[in-house]
């Protein structure tokens, strides 16, 4: 594997570039580090639908979920692409075997991988090592590991010390810190369970691993007794049982309960209690994720063309405005089209760009504590989450659909863009010759035929004020 600042080799400079989606790379990480052992690559169709249907790879080897990577409809077999990390530094290379359309509608790709660098970690790289570094320094003994995105309760640390007790084994923290449903970001996740560390048995090893979640419960059990043994678990403390994992399992009482009364209390500001969380860790997340009246939060609208959700967005502006009390930007779709997006086409590559640079800019709102407003169309439901996850890793994501119905909205037509579609003009324009993807995790539906902008203004204040984002009443 080449150094990190080592240049990329002259045959692969004219390659194509792919920069993985987040999960994408943390699953890269993990196949180049033998992690995912027996995989050695991204996965075929055949193995895909395989592993979907039973849990199993096409040749009958058990593996729980489909380790995947997305590339551009035009990739075919034969060529090989360069995967770069998000700042274009090159990782790998993958030749490109087979492709094909998933059922998502997006076209994947499986083939060897060729490392060339390591991936590049800013904060804790301390903590980050390899599966066989971590084995290593384990030794034969016993090791009893857990797995988690969340911070470890009192309960949790106490059962999993006396569990390590009677197995007589070291004590291994994987973090999982790749695309997972947790409610802090990475460093406040490990920072928390190194808060834990006076709780915990002498000798714990702590390691952060880019792990994503899988949608099924036992699957994505499955998945972590998979990565635990290949860092040298020989046993997996868990919160629930499943039917099929690689280790043994040592099932005590579900967490899931303590940690919505954690995620609650830290809401709302109220008192952590040492029998919920021990002080040191109480101390990190208070300070990592402030009440919700002081917590940045991106109000993220969508809908059709003319169904009003940059009206509403407005209004919502001016309202937050005369109240005081929050910082607020709004970042309209087409405001935003003119100035931040400057020259990009309507094309499904372009337009996922520009709701990217939304979601970055409402991101770093949110990081510092304040509330921004995007009214984009944002037809596409997979841009609409990886935004939602990237503004979740700092603050919160509340969306709204305005879900004003199509006939409405091109008899509107202020702009007169749907004339244009209509008359052909206007190629791949949402809601006539390209889809719009309604959302099915909206926090709010609006219909503006149905509703005045006066209405949904305070429809979106009076939920951000039960939410605890603002204080008073919507007057």
């Amino acid at each position: 594997m080449s150094a990190p600042d080592a240049p990329l080799p002259e045959e692969l400079q004219t390659l194509p570039s792919v920069v993985p989606s987040t999960r994408e790379l943390g699953d890269l990480e993990l196949l180049l580090a033998g992690a995912y052992s027996p995989l050695t690559g991204f996965l075929g169709q055949s193995d895909v639908e395989a592993v979907r249907t039973s849990g199993r790879l096409a040749d009958g080897t058990p593996w729980p979920a489909p380790i995947t990577i997305g590339v551009a409809d035009d990739v075919r077999e034969g060529g090989s692409l360069v995967l770069t990390d998000p700042e274009g530094a090159p990782l790998a290379v993958l030749d490109v075997e087979e492709t094909w359309p998933d059922t998502d509608g997006h076209r994947r790709a499986a083939g060897k991988l060729r490392a060339l660098r390591a991936a590049e970690h800013g904060t804790f790289a301390g903590l980050r090592r390899s599966p066989g570094e971590v084995r290593a320094e384990l030794g034969n003994s016993p090791v009893l590991a857990r797995v988690t995105a969340e911070p470890l309760l009192t309960g949790e640390l106490t059962r999993l010390a006396a569990r390590a007790g009677d197995l007589q084994a070291q004590v291994l923290i994987l973090l999982a810190v790749g695309d997972t449903t947790a409610t802090q970001p990475p460093e406040t996740l490990i920072r928390a369970v190194l808060a834990a560390r006076p709780h915990l048995p002498e000798g714990t090893i702590i390691v952060p691993v880019p792990l994503s979640t899988v949608d099924d419960p036992d699957r994505d059990l499955s998945l972590r007794a998979h990565i635990a043994a290949a860092y040298g678990a020989t046993h997996l403390h868990t919160d629930r049982d499943a039917p099929t994992a690689p280790l043994p399992l040592l099932v005590d009482p579900d967490t899931t309960d303590a940690h919505g009364t954690l995620a609650a209390a830290l809401d709302e500001g109220a008192e952590l209690p040492a029998s919920l969380v021990p002080d040191e860790v109480a101390t990190e997340l208070r300070a990592a994720r402030p009440p919700r009246n002081r917590r940045g939060v991106v109000v993220f609208f969508t809908g059709l063309s003319g169904s009003g959700k940059s009206t509403i967005a407005r209004g919502l502006h001016d309202a937050l405005l005369e109240r005081g009390g929050r910082t607020v930007t709004l970042l309209d779709g087409d405001v935003v089209r003119r100035l931040l997006s400057a020259g990009l086409t309507f094309s499904r590559a372009d337009r996922d760009l520009n709701i990217w640079r939304i979601g970055y800019v409402a991101a770093e709102v949110a990081r510092h504590g304040g509330i921004a407003l995007c009214a984009p169309i944002a037809p596409y439901a997979a841009t609409r989450a990886e935004v939602r996850a990237r503004v979740t890793e700092v603050g919160d994501f509340v969306l709204v659909h305005v879900a004003t119905p199509l006939e409405v909205c091109e008899a509107r037509d202020r702009k007169g863009l749907y004339a244009k579609a209509r008359a052909g003009l206007l190629p791949e324009f949402t809601g006539i010759s390209d889809p719009y993807e309604a959302p099915e995790d909206a926090d709010l539906v609006l219909d503006t035929s149905q509703t005045s902008a006066h209405d949904a203004v305070g429809a979106v204040l009076g939920m951000l004020t039960d939410r605890g984002y603002l204080t008073g009443r919507y007057r």
